[in-house]
């Protein structure tokens, strides 16, 4: 099974001058030398180089304690998590499905070959404990595809011991400034190799980096739009593989937002096309919500569980509630998993990264934003209104709560376009953002206390059915039942400050 670390280390330029003294710096009592140690890694990628376009490596490494498969995600400058799998001749499954929703139907090659003599330091304090390992990696660059080429070069690594203080890098940075050490002008080992062992490296080097197209026309604003969406889609699959908190939220937005983009901005996209990837994206919304919600109820019943008094919670209430939390996202995050492992959803991706690439823009596309964008927003809204009023127009009960529900889909849409255009449109844009976040927050707590209602009725009949007291399932449906009275309450006057902030 694979094991997950987070790294802390920042890597520096070296020569022949070494690794000068950093005995004092920020606690450390003693330097210690660990002698040399021989690594040989295997860096694998697709032939177009997709991991490490998106700063990701994925290696196979032998030597050292940690011999096996690497696969490192960035999350801060200097900070990634690795993600560790035994040794192998081939790339591990549960490795593999990381790095899928990039890689697609390409294979993984071997790409470049860096062995490394390491002269490795411990950094300890006064009782003995580590605090931060030093090294001086002198290392061998080979390119295994295409026109091999090679490249040599010396470096200073400091990586921080677990749970050590991100201050004593700074602290150990100063010293090594001050001996005459710079920062590494790459990010990684693998992607100053690529660097250095390009075919036509010189002419590379001489060529200019272009800089981002600012968004002009109302069709590169809904672009630009649904290319973050995508982005986020790809980036935040890895996360939700490894069940990362709150990951599946942040994803099934991510496909929201992608989706009301398309269904909102029709004056700029033609439909005839994005119909069909709009279905394949509320066909995923879906999929994601079956964890998503069942994540965000078992939350709300466990709180509603741990404020009612000891002396009214008769039975085994919460074993129960725990029981059923627990089996219900075990095996919804199983279903997850094969989703995203599917033809289905890579199908979707490739749809996507067509879309973006050859976009079917209608003739507004072309025009200036603000009013092209505007009024596809105004649309939203005064739908949205009409929702809102009619829900409001029935009696309290189920037909209300289908209708508010409704609303709330179409508020979240209206705040999407918003978000959308807030480039474009600016203060109205933003403040209807504000207003329609409100709103959803609103609404979106009704429709948590619809669920768990329904909930609280299934596993007051099951506990009943078994012979247990189901006093608690009651009194907790009647508080959610207060709480969605006095939701609808609060809603005409939420309803009424809402309707200041719209688009004009």
């Amino acid at each position: 099974m694979a094991d997950t670390k987070r790294e802390i280390e920042r890597k520096y330029e070296s020569d022949e001058s070494g690794l000068p003294d950093l005995t004092g710096v920020g606690g450390v009592a003693a330097v210690l030398d660990k002698g040399l140690v021989d690594l040989d890694a295997t860096y694998y990628d697709t032939a177009d180089e997709r991991l490490a376009a998106a700063s990701l490596t994925l290696r196979r490494r032998t030597g050292g304690s940690d011999a096996g498969w690497h696969l490192k995600f960035p999350v801060a400058p200097g900070v990634r998590d690795e993600i560790q799998a035994p040794l192998s001749d081939t790339v591990p499954e549960e490795i593999a499905a990381l790095v899928r929703s990039r890689v697609r139907d390409r294979a993984l090659v071997p790409l470049v070959r860096l062995r490394s003599a390491r002269d490795v330091r411990h950094l300890v304090a006064a009782d003995g404990a580590l605090l931060a390992e030093a090294s001086v990696d002198t290392v061998t660059a080979e390119r295994l595809t295409g026109a091999a080429g090679t490249a040599q070069w010396t470096e200073i690594e400091v990586e921080l011991a677990d749970g050590g203080d991100p201050a004593l890098l700074d602290q150990l940075e100063k010293r090594l400034r001050a001996a005459g050490v710079r920062p590494s002008a790459s990010p990684s080992k693998l992607a100053r190799a690529l660097e250095q062992t390009a075919p036509g490296r010189g002419r590379n080097r001489r060529r200019k980096k272009l800089k981002p197209t600012e968004p002009v026309t109302a069709g590169d604003h809904v672009l630009a739009y649904l290319r973050a969406q995508r982005d986020a889609l790809v980036e935040l699959d890895p996360a939700v593989r490894r069940d990362i908190p709150d990951s599946v939220h942040r994803m099934r937005v991510a496909t929201r937002r992608a989706r009301s983009t398309l269904r909102t901005f029709t004056n700029i996209l033609d439909r005839a096309v994005t119909d069909s990837v709009g279905a394949e994206l509320k066909w995923l919304a879906g999929e994601l919500g079956i964890d998503r919600d069942q994540e965000v109820l078992a939350d709300r019943l466990t709180t509603a569980l741990d404020a009612l008094p000891h002396g009214l919670v008769t039975g085994p209430v919460r074993e129960r509630l725990t029981t059923w939390a627990e089996a219900r996202h075990g095996g919804a995050h199983a279903h997850l998993t094969g989703i995203l492992d599917s033809r289905r959803y890579l199908t979707l991706l490739d749809a996507l990264d067509a879309l973006l690439a050859d976009p079917p823009l209608r003739k507004a596309a072309g025009k200036k934003p603000r009013k092209a964008l505007g009024k596809a927003v105004r649309k939203d809204e005064r739908k949205l209104t009409g929702l809102v009023e009619h829900a409001l127009e029935l009696p309290p009960g189920e037909d209300r709560d289908v209708a508010l529900h409704e609303a709330r889909k179409k508020a979240k849409r209206t705040r999407y376009a918003a978000e959308a255009g807030t480039e474009a449109l600016g203060a109205p844009a933003r403040s209807l953002t504000k207003s329609m976040k409100s709103l959803t927050t609103l609404l979106g707590d009704h429709q948590d206390s619809v669920m768990a209602r329904r909930t609280l009725r299934e596993l007051g009949a099951v506990a009943h059915a078994a012979g247990e007291n189901a006093f608690a399932y009651g009194l907790l449906y009647g508080r959610e039942e207060a709480r969605a009275a006095e939701l609808e309450a609060d809603l005409p006057g939420r309803w009424r400050k809402v309707r200041t902030g719209v688009v004009g």
